[in-house]
């Protein structure tokens, strides 16, 4: 779902904007924008971890770091 917003913008920036993104797509420019610089919500945190920890090739990594995790400890 979207949502009208209006907002103020500094001059040079919004003809830099226009120079730069093609008219049909400053909206989503500044979604993108906006959403690249807000820190991710906790939900789109816990499915990146959980999507991360099926992929086989870092499970292998997983086991070569437990070898150097306590490598040099005392017992």
């Amino acid at each position: 779902m979207s949502v009208r917003l209006n907002i103020t913008m500094d001059e040079a920036v919004y003809a830099r904007l226009k120079k730069e993104v093609r008219p049909k797509r400053i909206s989503a420019f500044i979604n993108e924008a906006v959403r690249a610089r807000l820190s991710p919500d906790r939900q789109t945190l816990d499915a990146a971890y959980k999507a991360a920890s099926k992929e086989r090739w870092r499970r292998s990594l997983e086991t070569d770091w437990s070898r150097t995790d306590t490598e040099g400890w005392p017992a």
